[in-house]
């Protein structure tokens, strides 16, 4: 069985989507998620690697996941872009 290492979050406004891909790379779910349950759903994840694009709400929740124990890495928006397509 594959686990999660790496898990990708756009951040909105309201609906957030988390993208998750194991060691491999592969896509293992693509998942949107309501502001009010993004905690929740990362607390029922393993301890992995969180990418959150660079804004101003991204240092917010990078340090909530990082008190669950994720490593989260914040991206310049200029590396983001490649993800999108």
């Amino acid at each position: 069985m594959n686990e999660v290492t790496t898990i990708g979050l756009d951040i909105a406004k309201n609906v957030f989507h988390a993208h998750g891909a194991d060691a491999s790379g592969r896509q293992l779910f693509s998942r949107r998620i309501t502001r009010a349950k993004v905690l929740e759903f990362f607390a029922g994840q393993p301890r992995c690697l969180v990418a959150l694009e660079a804004c101003g709400g991204a240092h917010h929740w990078a340090r909530e996941l990082t008190r669950q124990g994720h490593d989260v890495r914040l991206i310049p928006p200029a590396y983001v872009k490649p993800f999108v397509k």
